[in-house]
């Protein structure tokens, strides 16, 4: 017989989702605080939202609160990594054929070796 651990984040007497660990289950029950919360401020707001809208508006946002926070400059972005290269000679023809997929390009010089720099998408 096999046992199970399942959390379920309850939300006004109704079963919202349920969850295989704690961690995802205290996350997706703090996104919906500030759902909840966010949409007190909608319901302030000078502005007529139709309740399905500003339910909808409240979890997009919540669910998307570190580019919000990026947005009203109270978090600074992500800056993307960078990785660095091993050296290439570049009077070795197969190391700079290896260093093809490199965005910064070594310049030619006699008997000299660069680092090259890769950016790598977030």
């Amino acid at each position: 017989m096999a046992v199970e651990s399942r959390f379920v984040v309850i939300r006004h007497g109704v079963e919202a989702k349920t969850f295989m660990d704690k961690k995802s289950a205290d996350e997706y029950d703090k996104m919906l605080d500030m759902a909840d919360n966010l949409a007190e401020v909608f319901a302030q707001a000078p502005i007529d939202i139709a309740d399905n809208i500003s339910e909808e508006l409240s979890i997009y946002l919540a669910q998307h609160r570190d580019e919000v926070l990026v947005a009203l400059l109270a978090k600074k972005a992500a800056k993307k990594t960078v990785k660095k290269v091993e050296a290439v000679d570049i009077n070795n023809e197969d190391d700079v054929q290896n260093s093809e997929n490199a965005e910064e390009k070594v310049k030619k010089k006699p008997g000299k070796a660069k680092a090259v720099k890769l950016s790598e998408a977030s």
